[in-house]
């Protein structure tokens, strides 16, 4: 999971314990991990954990695996983060914000450690105002750090990243290129260029390229390109494209039971749990124990569909007759994989691993800005 998914709520008051409960029951309904520990004094009846190590060393073994909330004196959480404190891009989150709740601060991290983030997340759930300072979100521009972030997209230069932000600040036109489809208009400041070769009109540049088309390379076989301009920021899909995977299966098959199996099938293509974006199924499977165990377990979105709107899917070729009268269609999981990926092309019909059906929809990974 994400280190800012998890977070780590401390409180040192009666009062500031009971916002604890409340922030981190509100977040634990958005997705959220929460943690909440108290003093050992408080702890017996406030429904916390007691913290029974020094905070400030507990907190160094946690730092940069998970985000951290503060209810209490903004000194105190200052103290405590000073020694780990590197950068921001291998930072944890770090938020302070009152006992009663008024205000909720991200004081570390605000973009790559996903601060900014949370504290909009409780000004939502818990109706705190969040307090932000960060340039780029006061004045709401376009920030490269956190577009790179939300498209899960490597830095190959930190440095460019702030001369970028000042550019885009200073309003600057900053040249945009995309080997990779864009979802939606282009953010103020940034131009559209249709090849790398046209951002040297800018000052800066931002280009979004595979890893072997920069050089870096791969194989024997690899074309080596020369190397980009030293005013041109490269990100680099760390994936540029995310799997669905449909699955079919006998009522009462344990989430164990589709972990193990999934994980063999993940293994035969060379992916891992963190590539599959979807899950998807019929409705008849919407309130599956073991899918669901399964789907919350591992962190994927579970999407279903009913028998007829399956029916419309075209081009499966593999049916069976003993489904079809059981569900009312002949082929659950591919059916429902290119359902949920329309666009996208099929990695793996179905398939049977111990005894639950699988198959893989592959969709190209498309940019946003949101």
């Amino acid at each position: 999971m994400k280190s800012d998914k998890i977070i780590v709520i401390f409180s040192f008051t009666k009062e500031a314990n009971k916002q604890n409960r409340y922030v981190s029951r509100k977040l634990s309904a958005w997705g959220y991990v929460c943690e909440g520990y108290t003093t050992l004094r408080l702890a017996g009846n406030e429904g916390l954990k007691p913290l029974d190590a020094d905070m400030k060393t507990w907190v160094g073994g946690q730092w940069g695996k998970k985000a951290f909330l503060f209810i209490g004196a903004a000194g105190i959480a200052v103290r405590c983060i000073a020694p780990w404190v590197k950068d921001k891009y291998t930072d944890s989150a770090v938020l302070v914000m009152d006992e009663r709740g008024d205000y909720v601060i991200p004081l570390l991290s605000g973009h790559m450690g996903g601060a900014v983030k949370i504290a909009r997340e409780i000004e939502k759930a818990v109706h705190a105002t969040a307090v932000i300072t960060t340039a780029t979100d006061v004045r709401e521009r376009f920030a490269v750090d956190v577009f790179a972030k939300h498209n899960e997209l490597e830095i190959t230069d930190r440095q460019l990243v702030t001369r970028i932000s000042a550019a885009v600040l200073e309003e600057k036109p900053v040249g945009f290129y995309s080997e990779l489809p864009v979802d939606g208009p282009l953010p103020e400041g940034l131009v559209w260029c249709n090849s790398m070769g046209e951002l040297s009109d800018y000052a800066y540049g931002i280009a979004v390229v595979e890893k072997r088309r920069m050089g870096r390379q791969v194989s024997q076989d690899t074309e080596r390109v020369q190397e980009p301009a030293g005013n041109i920021l490269i990100l680099e899909p760390f994936r540029t494209c995310k799997v669905t995977a449909g699955i079919g299966c006998r009522r009462g098959t344990s989430g164990e039971q589709i972990a193990s199996a999934f994980d063999r099938l993940l293994k035969e293509h060379h992916l891992g749990v963190e590539d599959i974006g979807k899950l998807a199924s019929i409705d008849l499977k919407k309130d599956e124990p073991g899918i669901l165990a399964f789907a919350r377990e591992s962190h994927i979105p579970f999407y279903t569909y009913p028998a007829a709107r399956l029916k419309e899917v075209t081009g499966v070729i593999e049916g069976s007759e003993f489904v079809s009268k059981v569900t009312g269609v002949d082929n659950v999981c591919e059916r429902a994989a290119r359902c949920c990926s329309p666009k996208g092309s099929l990695m793996q019909p179905k398939t049977v691993v111990e005894g639950i059906t699988f198959a893989l929809v592959e969709e190209k990974k498309t940019l946003t800005f949101g």
